[in-house]
């Protein structure tokens, strides 16, 4: 049995899908406008890591990702602009470029980090259609007002608002999430944005209000609609869309179905940077997955990293912590490595570290106690080899670290510690063993060990050996 905690009722609960042996999820996807950094991508880890576990039982999976291309403003509260239109502003660039190249390079760091792709990657900007349609149904149920920049759902019709945050609406302070303005009520929100200067805007479509372009929320309410049916099984993102982009997506979806519109909500928490704070612009911390390899660490280090946290608990992020992950995961690639080349047999304990295995998974995804798991594994010396690496690689359906394709590689010396062998080496010829050794300190400082073997230089990175 499968348990996932539901932020809509604030428990763990027994997951049973709508449609026997299928699954239906739908995750918020990126605003392509700029790069993805590392506090969003463990957010499609967690997400990743919940369509494996659901695999894992047999399910099969409908994975939907949005693609965010037009009517994200720079604020939640429909204020500010179009996050797509001023970064043509900044580049100079269509927002057909813009979004194509983001996005891009957001798909590259999903098979950085072995993500599994959706089955669909739906676009805003290609169901405008489906948008106003919804806006549609909403305006002749009675939901919808219309004001100076655009039309509006007027949460105060909606009896159950804020049911997913737990929001006291009545004790919302004006400016500490939203302006009022024009609107009727303080948590209103936009469904369709008017073209204030007509030809501005790179982005916009006629409509029966008028010119303009859709409200952020809007999309995902109809394309999850579209490909998922009218009830989903599974919502995910992180735990900042609860209070704005998730509440208002089932005030509006709930009043164009009438029915209840996902089953199971599930967030994951932040990345925080070595101040305890949140991952943004502001706190710094954002790197992209390509600038931890230019520093050094793999894509599978941070996702090591990741999987050490529960997703539900704030990932605390540091270079000293990604040091830790690499040289587990160092020795993990070492020790498969081994293992293939032993012949030794023994017992077979498969069917106990399963269990265990599964018992710590299909608890609201544990990874951190599956890895455990995994380790013990890992460390049975009276594990028969061949079961044991079958087992474990079976083990990384769920992790996604790359046991099978694990191999050694041929070690890249860098010209500089070359250099710094060779004149070790003249030193030793020359039995000046205090130079010798000042040199070996230089080459260890910068990564790297240096062994005599038979009189030979032979060298090692730190963690080939660690």
């Amino acid at each position: 049995m499968i348990k996932l905690y539901n932020t809509l009722t604030r428990k763990k609960e027994a997951f049973k899908p709508i449609v026997k042996g299928k699954v239906g999820i739908y995750t918020c996807g990126p605003t392509v406008y700029w790069y993805q950094h590392i506090g969003n991508l463990r957010s499609y880890i967690f997400s990743d890591i919940l369509r494996r576990v659901l695999e894992f039982n047999n399910l099969k999976v409908k994975h939907i990702i949005n693609v965010t291309d037009v009517g994200h403003l720079t604020s939640d509260s429909d204020e500010g602009d179009d996050k797509m239109e001023l970064a043509v502003l900044k580049e100079g660039r269509t927002a057909k470029e813009i979004a194509n190249f983001y996005f891009n390079e957001f798909v590259e760091d999903f098979e950085r980090l072995n993500i599994l792709k959706p089955l669909k990657w739906a676009w805003a900007s290609k169901h405008i259609g489906e948008q106003i349609e919804l806006i549609k149904i909403l305006e002749k149920k009675g939901f919808t007002y219309k004001t100076s920049d655009g039309i509006y759902f007027d949460s105060s019709k909606f009896k159950n608002y804020g049911k997913l945050a737990k929001l006291n609406v009545k004790g919302l302070k004006e400016g500490k999430r939203v302006s009022v303005g024009e609107k009727k009520n303080k948590t209103d929100f936009a469904l369709w944005k008017f073209s204030l200067n007509l030809g501005e805007r790179q982005q916009e479509w006629k409509s029966p209000w008028g010119i303009g372009f859709p409200g952020w929320h809007l999309e995902c309410s109809a394309m999850s609609m579209k490909y998922l049916g009218n009830i989903i099984d599974i919502h995910t993102g992180g735990e900042d869309h609860i209070p704005v982009h998730h509440t208002n997506e089932i005030a509006q979806s709930e009043c164009v179905t009438g029915k209840k519109f996902v089953n199971f909500w599930i967030h994951g928490a932040f990345l925080l940077n070595g101040d305890g704070k949140k991952v943004s612009k502001s706190t710094g911390g954002l790197y992209r997955v390509s600038e931890l390899e230019e520093k050094g660490y793999s894509a599978p280090t941070f996702r090591y990293l990741c999987l050490q946290t529960h997703y539900r608990k704030p990932l605390k992020f540091s270079l000293d912590s990604l040091d830790a992950s690499k040289n587990a995961y160092d020795k993990i690639k070492r020790r498969i490595i081994e293992l293939r080349k032993e012949k030794h047999k023994g017992i077979d304990r498969t069917k106990s570290y399963l269990n265990d295995f599964l018992k710590a998974i299909n608890d609201d995804l544990n990874t951190s106690r599956a890895l455990e798991v995994f380790w013990k594994v890992l460390d049975d010396r009276d594990f028969d080899v061949e079961k044991k690496l079958k087992l474990l690689e079976k083990f990384d359906e769920i992790f996604g670290l790359g046991i099978k394709n694990m191999k050694k590689e041929d070690l890249k010396i860098p010209e500089d510690i070359l250099k710094l062998v060779n004149e070790r080496d003249k030193a030793r010829n020359e039995m000046d063993w205090v130079r010798a050794d000042i040199l070996r300190k230089k080459i260890n400082e910068k990564g790297f060990i240096v062994e005599d073997v038979s009189g030979k230089s032979v060298l090692r990175k730190k963690t080939d050996i660690a």
